[in-house]
């Protein structure tokens, strides 16, 4: 009997990386096969480089991961980079994305290089009321472009170590409803003996 394990998670951080007291590092310590996406440099918001970035992670980790599939969690600018990243590759083994707190586009001049059509994969956006990075309003307009659903929490800032976000329980959830599901997707579907006495 073949054996099918869930995708692995992917962290892509934001500008300046998220350092230890982050959600998105603690998420990371949540699952022992999870990998994380290092920018050259981080203080430099390229969205070409880091989207080629997020490809080349995923390159090199191919032989450690057999089934090559991934799902991806960004924050700030890397939800920028992920999306790009899925745009130039809709062969990417990434197969559910969650953006929280995305950067707004037009503060770095990049909105035009963003996809603005609906993503090849399910997505979920997470935003927050106040958050000085994006309005809410932006942030439900770009989930509604990529078709992702779309999540508001209120009045917590940039969701980060700032704000107050250390442990991200909602985050963890979210991992933990993709991979079940995409295990379910892929588990083999058999065939009755009813239904083969039937098809013969």
């Amino acid at each position: 009997m073949a054996i099918y394990s869930s995708p692995r998670l992917l962290i892509v951080p934001g500008l300046h990386d998220s350092g230890a007291a982050h959600w998105q590092s603690w998420l990371q310590h949540q699952f022992r096969d999870a990998k994380r996406v290092v920018q050259r440099d981080f203080s430099q918001p390229d969205l070409a480089r880091w989207s080629a970035r997020i490809s080349s992670t995923l390159d090199a980790a191919v032989g450690s991961s057999p089934d090559g599939e991934w799902i991806a969690v960004a924050h700030s600018f890397g939800c920028l980079a992920l999306a790009h990243h899925l745009a130039e590759h809709p062969d990417s083994p990434i197969r559910q994305a969650l953006f929280v707190a995305p950067a707004e586009p037009d503060k770095f001049g990049l909105a035009e290089l963003l996809p603005h059509h609906r993503l090849h994969i399910p997505s979920t956006l997470i935003a927050s009321q106040n958050d000085p990075w994006m309005s809410a309003a932006s942030a439900l307009r770009w989930a509604s472009r990529w078709g992702a659903s779309f999540t508001n929490l209120g009045a917590v800032g940039h969701i980060n170590t700032e704000s107050g976000f250390g442990p991200f329980p909602l985050a963890k959830r979210w991992v933990d409803s993709a991979r079940a599901k995409a295990a379910r997707e892929r588990r083999p579907q058999h065939t009755s003996f009813q239904e083969w006495s039937f098809a013969v």
